[in-house]
C-alpha cells in the first residue's frame, strides 16, 4: 500500500484556489491501485475534528485563529509527527510556514514533495524571519511541483532549486454538457448589455477596483462580481451608479451557470499573490474569452494573449477598458477566442492526464 499525506492550511468548504487543488488531489489520487490518501489541515478557528469526505480521511487540527494568513495550531505538530510515520510521501502545499516547521522539527524520513503555489508576497517583515526556515525546507524537499514555468521564473527562491522543479499544470474537471440557468441574463438592467464576469475573493491583489474604474470607460456592458471579501464595502461605494451586480458566493451549480452565461471573463489581478488563476480555466472550459493581466507569474500562461483572450498590464485602467470594449464590440472575436480557449483546456488541462503526472512525481517514478 502506498500512503500519501496531503498537507495544507485549510480544506473545503474553505474557499480558495489551493484548497480546490488539494481536494482534487485527494479525490483522484485515492483512485490509483493500492493507494491510500489522508489530508492534514487546520481549522480556521476552533476545535479539531476528523471526517471522511469522498472516501478520504480529512484531519482538521484545532486552531486559535489565523494570523498573517497562517493558522496557529499546536496540535498540528503532534498530528504531523504521528502521520509522518504512516506516510510514504508527504505533499506540502506552499506557502504554509507551519508545515515547513513541522517537517523540519519531526526529522521525518519519508519522501517530501512541495507544491509551490506562490511566494510569500505581502508579509515582507515576517518573510525575513521565515526565509532561513523556508530555504532549509526547500533543500530538504525531494521534488518541487509548480503549475507553470512562470512560477519558477518569478519566484525569489525557486531558481536556486530549479533542478528539483517539475512543471505540472493544475487540472480542470471537464463535466458533461448540462443545462445551465441564465443566472446573469435574468439580472441584466438592459437586455442588450454584454455580460462581464469576475469570480474570486474581493481582496487587495485581485484588482477589482481597477475593473470597476475601467467599467466607467466602456459602453453597453454590465459587470457581475461573484465572491465576497474585506474590500466589498469599499468596492460597493466605488461602483455606485454603475451597472455592477454583487452576487456574493454562489453554489457550484450557480457558478457553473454564471460561467456559461457570461460573454467575457475578466481576471484583473494586480499582484504576484495571483500565481495562476484557476478560475480562468473554468471560464475557458465554458468556451469564454478571458481578459487577464501580464503578471510575471503563471497567470498569462493560462489564457494566451490574442489566442484565447487579451492580456493587459496590471494596475492600468485604460488598457483594461480598451480590451473590454474591443471584445464587447466583436461577437465574432469573442466566439473565436472562446473556441480556442475550450480547445486549450481540452488539450492541456484534462484532469486524468495531469493526475497521472502528479502521481508519478509523488512516487518518484
Amino acid at each position: 500500500m502506498f500512503h500519501i499525506l496531503e498537507v495544507n492550511k485549510f480544506y473545503p468548504p474553505h474557499i480558495g484556489g489551493i484548497e480546490t487543488v488539494v481536494a482534487q488531489r485527494a479525490k483522484y489520487l485515492r483512485q490509483f491501485p493500492d493507494t491510500q490518501v489522508k489530508v492534514l489541515v487546520c481549522q480556521e478557528k476552533g476545535r479539531g475534528k476528523t471526517e471522511i469526505i469522498n472516501g478520504v480521511e480529512i484531519i482538521r487540527c484545532a486552531s486559535a485563529g489565523t494570523y498573517f494568513s497562517c493558522p496557529l495550531s499546536l496540535s498540528f505538530f503532534t498530528k504531523f509527527q504521528e502521520l509522518s510515520k504512516w506516510a510514504d510521501v508527504i505533499e506540502f502545499h506552499m506557502p504554509f510556514p507551519l508545515g515547513d516547521a513541522a517537517c523540519l522539527l519531526s526529522h521525518c524520513q519519508c519522501r517530501v514533495v512541495i507544491s509551490w503555489h506562490s511566494d510569500v508576497i505581502r508579509q515582507k517583515k515576517l518573510l525575513k524571519l521565515y526565509q532561513p526556515v523556508l530555504k532549509k525546507f526547500l533543500r530538504r524537499a525531494d521534488c518541487i511541483i509548480t503549475a507553470t514555468q512562470g512560477h519558477i521564473d518569478s519566484s525569489s527562491f525557486l531558481p536556486e532549486f530549479h533542478e528539483k522543479c517539475r512543471v505540472i499544470p493544475y487540472p480542470v474537471e471537464i463535466s458533461q454538457k448540462q443545462k445551465y440557468s441564465p443566472i446573469l441574463t435574468n439580472q441584466l438592467l438592459h437586455p442588450e448589455s454584454v455580460k462581464l464576469l469576475f469570480v474570486g475573493r474581493l481582496v487587495y491583489y485581485k484588482g477589482v477596483d481597477v475593473l470597476i474604474k475601467a467599467l466607467r470607460k466602456v459602453r453597453n456592458c454590465e459587470l457581475f462580481l461573484c465572491g465576497t471579501g474585506v474590500l466589498e464595502p469599499e468596492l460597493r461605494k466605488l461602483a455606485q451608479n454603475l451597472p455592477v451586480h454583487f452576487l456574493g458566493n454562489l453554489s457550484d451549480a450557480d457558478l457553473k451557470s454564471a460561467f456559461a452565461d457570461c460573454d467575457i471573463f475578466i481576471l484583473p489581478s494586480v499582484e504576484n499573490s495571483e500565481a495562476f488563476g484557476i478560475v480562468q480555466q473554468e471560464a475557458m472550459t465554458a468556451g469564454k474569452p478571458v481578459i487577464n493581466t501580464s503578471l510575471p507569474t503563471g497567470v498569462p500562461y493560462v489564457s494566451i494573449h490574442q489566442l484565447t483572450g487579451l492580456t493587459v498590464p496590471p494596475h492600468q485602467v485604460q488598457p483594461l477598458a480598451d480590451a473590454i470594449q474591443k471584445l464587447a464590440d466583436s461577437p465574432a472575436l469573442r466566439q473565436t477566442y472562446g473556441q480556442n480557449a475550450r480547445k486549450r483546456v481540452l488539450d492541456l488541462y484534462q484532469c486524468d492526464k495531469i493526475m497521472q503526472d502528479v502521481y508519478h512525481a509523488l512516487k518518484n517514478d
